[in-house]
């Protein structure tokens, strides 16, 4: 039997992106430009590269890196006496600029300078031929711990200014109170190594002013009443505990106590 010729010439369908799809409503899709073919990404093995994601969870910190984190949930989580949670009460941004404002004006001398001010002084007594001449020591600010004890002891001290994040916080513990009872005007700024700088050291515990240059006369009296009214004669300090926040999991779980706890009352009520 002869097969059957076709007569007329088929046309071509349209490319599916052309056509308007058709979703699960029914209702047609948006027309799509067939110039353009969706190239769906494939993160598969030998395919695109994956997105970056962050990691740190998966990350092995350092060992003193893990145990600042965990001290600091620590201190978080337990409660904290007054006298440690003082320390976490730093003077405000723009207080401590003006105390650092202070402070650099009166950096202590370094060790060239020192020697050249030595050789000035004995070429002057040289030249004076025996004359007494009384050199004036310039002003700067003191450090070490012990040294600025002895300041507040004697009640030479004008202002002392104390770090913050001092580890372990035994060594400054006490000093607040001992300030407090020799009526010396004390300041808790951020932090250690800012202190350092100014001492030209990697860190510094405390630190201690007790004269300044006439110009300057106004301005340490006014850091030295807004820090007294701030930790000397404030007696929150002196009564504020710190501390005691619970975790995310430990207040869901207390949240979730209170709602079983609420619902049953309810149910006795009825």
């Amino acid at each position: 039997m002869p097969k059957k010729v076709a007569t007329g010439k088929k046309v071509a369908p349209l490319p599916s992106i052309a056509k308007g799809k058709t979703g699960k409503t029914g209702k047609k899709g948006k027309e799509q430009n067939p110039l353009f073919e969706k190239r769906p990404k494939n993160f598969g093995i030998g395919g695109n590269l994956p997105p970056k994601r962050d990691l740190t969870r998966f990350v092995r910190w350092p060992k003193y890196i893990r145990l600042q984190r965990q001290r600091r949930i620590l201190m978080n989580r337990l409660k904290v006496p007054p006298t440690i949670n003082q320390f976490t009460r730093a003077f405000d941004k723009n207080a401590a600029t003006q105390v650092f404002k202070l402070l650099n004006k009166y950096r202590p001398e370094t060790a060239i300078a020192k020697r050249k001010r030595l050789l000035a002084l004995a070429q002057a007594k040289v030249e004076k031929k025996g004359e007494q001449t009384k050199a004036q020591k310039p002003n700067f600010v003191k450090c070490g711990i012990n040294y600025v004890t002895s300041l507040v002891e004697k009640k030479d001290a004008k202002l002392v200014i104390i770090a913050h994040d001092v580890d372990p916080i035994e060594l400054v513990v006490w000093l607040p109170t001992l300030c407090r009872k020799m009526d010396v005007p004390y300041c808790i700024v951020k932090s250690k190594s800012r202190l350092g700088t100014v001492v030209h050291k990697k860190t510094a515990t405390a630190l201690a002013i007790t004269n300044v240059n006439k110009e300057d006369v106004n301005d340490l009296k006014a850091i030295a009443t807004l820090a007294s009214e701030s930790y000397n004669k404030n007696p929150d300090i002196r009564k504020m505990w710190g501390g005691g926040k619970l975790g995310s999991k430990s207040l869901a779980a207390l949240r979730k106590k209170e709602k079983a706890v609420a619902k049953e009352e309810s149910a006795k009520k009825k």
